[in-house]
């Protein structure tokens, strides 16, 4: 297709009759009406549900290869004749190395939807969890071979998994799941097409684009161009893109956070390009297309592997500290009562994953009618309304301790936004953009913004770090941020 050729959505084209712009609006409108209900209900478009159908499939092949490795293995160094303690042990010893190794892809993020451009290779991803699942099998294995010993066998029969088994499961199992995905992508290319892009910005950033996307990137076809960022979602619409490349970054501004959170929800990869300036910030993930770097702009910033390997994480920690906190809890306790007598506890509906509320506890440390008026307020420095011998308490957030109920129930994190009140996350929400994206994960006890800022921090310069900490989460940063909170409550910063 020419570029003369290429359709474009403007105002023109909506004047000559070629597009039915209230049947485009009414379509987009029931998209974002869409997207609030699914915020709502958590019900996932059919599009999503498909896709997880997909990566279920890429998963049990992936599976059948593990096992086909460690069976082959077996056979040219045994043939049939397999040690004395038998297939039935070994069938053991498989199934627990499958399952280390395929929650290691998991947790790896191998078994995420990646976006159809600037995918990087598959094979680089899969070799560090590969690494990691062997060393653990390895691990398990000496810790199963010296249990065996004490109990005066002279072989391991609870975990039998040689090292030169691992090596080749390691060395052969990534090139099994880059296949797989190779394989997948080419069906995907030929049940849905190739990918439809739409490119986004100013005449001269298109023309620029159009000429790399076409000259380097092979099976792509560029569906169409707009050159007005309020025409995106009717032109996505209308030509069934697949991807849309955003060329003019200072755009950005214009499609966040409604359009992009439109786009996710259909399955609509949105890339932008990363000008030379911006490459000075360090960015990561950047990808290639056609010659230029773009990153991929996700509203679900963690991927469910993430997060789930952030609450397992969570767990680990909270256990590690649980002697410490389970002191520091029954001190709070006993002085709570002494100075601030009953009710000890303040149970508050917050706004947590997903915008759904839920009650929080922490220790009573303002008066019994702090808010009598029925207003809420946010706490300030020297609020009158906490009790004089309590400020300590929260100075060092000790009244923050019974919170740990909410994370052993799933609704908190020991790292993570702050949870604010309802009546406030709505006022927030509409003077903030992208203030939602907070609810991604559960809240925490404590948070990036909380060791930089203090209580009366502005809630926009809060909400930057809340986004930091979302596109740099590991759980080295969640360390971090609790071992600099000990500092802060040592510091009684607030």
């Amino acid at each position: 297709m020419s570029p003369s050729d290429r359709p474009r959505l403007d105002s023109r084209d909506v004047d000559t009759g070629e597009l039915d712009l209230a049947e485009i609006q009414a379509a987009v409108r029931e998209q974002i009406d869409a997207v609030e209900r699914a915020l709502i209900t958590g019900e996932l478009p059919l599009l999503t549900r498909l896709n997880r159908r997909g990566l279920r499939l890429v998963q049990l092949a992936d599976a059948g290869w593990l096992i086909a490795v460690m069976v082959g293995t077996m056979l040219v160094r045994f043939g049939w004749a397999w040690p004395d303690y038998g297939k039935d042990t070994y069938a053991v010893s498989f199934l627990v190395t499958l399952m280390i190794f395929t929650g290691a892809l998991y947790f790896g993020g191998l078994y995420e939807r990646d976006p159809r451009l600037g995918s990087p290779p598959v094979l680089p991803r899969a070799l560090p969890p590969a690494l990691g699942a062997a060393g653990l099998t390895a691990l398990l294995n000496l810790i199963a071979t010296g249990a065996a010993r004490e109990l005066g066998y002279t072989t391991n029969r609870a975990l039998p998994m040689p090292i030169f088994n691992l090596v080749v499961l390691m060395l052969l199992g990534p090139v099994g799941v880059a296949v797989n995905r190779w394989v997948a992508k080419k069906l995907r290319t030929r049940n849905a097409g190739p990918p439809r892009l739409l490119l986004v910005g100013t005449p001269e950033d298109l023309e620029v684009a159009r000429g790399h996307v076409e000259e380097a990137s092979r099976g792509v076809e560029i569906a169409g161009e707009v050159d007005r960022p309020d025409d995106v979602l009717g032109a996505v619409h209308a030509l069934e893109i697949t991807d849309v490349l955003i060329v003019t970054s200072e755009w950005l501004d214009d499609l966040y956070p409604e359009a992009i959170d439109v786009l996710e929800f259909a399955n609509v990869s949105v890339l932008q390009r990363v000008s030379a300036k911006e490459t000075m910030f360090g960015l990561e993930r950047v990808r290639e297309v056609g010659g230029m770097p773009f990153v991929l702009l996700r509203p679900q910033t963690i991927a469910p592997s993430r997060a789930n390997f952030k609450r397992f994480t969570d767990l680990v920690y909270l256990a590690l500290l649980s002697p410490f906190v389970l002191v520091a809890l029954g001190f709070a306790t006993v002085y709570q009562l002494v100075v601030a007598g009953r009710p000890l506890l303040f149970w508050q509906t917050r706004v947590g994953e997903g915008g759904r509320t839920f009650q929080m506890v922490k220790f009573r440390t303002m008066g019994v009618r702090a808010e009598e008026d029925g207003n809420p307020q946010l706490a300030t420095q020297d609020d009158p309304r906490i009790i004089p011998a309590c400020r300590w308490v929260r100075a060092t957030r000790l009244d923050e301790l019974p919170q740990v109920w909410n994370v052993l129930k799933g609704e908190m994190s020991l790292v993570g936004p702050r949870p604010e009140r309802p009546e406030l996350t709505r006022e927030f929400e509409r003077k903030i953009p992208g203030y939602a994206r907070r609810y991604e994960i559960p809240p925490g006890l404590t948070g990036l913004a909380q060791i930089h800022g203090r209580y009366h921090t502005d809630p926009e310069y809060k909400l930057g770090y809340d986004l930091q900490y979302l596109v740099n989460w590991s759980p080295v940063l969640d360390l971090e941020i609790l071992i600099r909170t000990v500092w802060v409550v040592l510091a009684r910063r607030i």
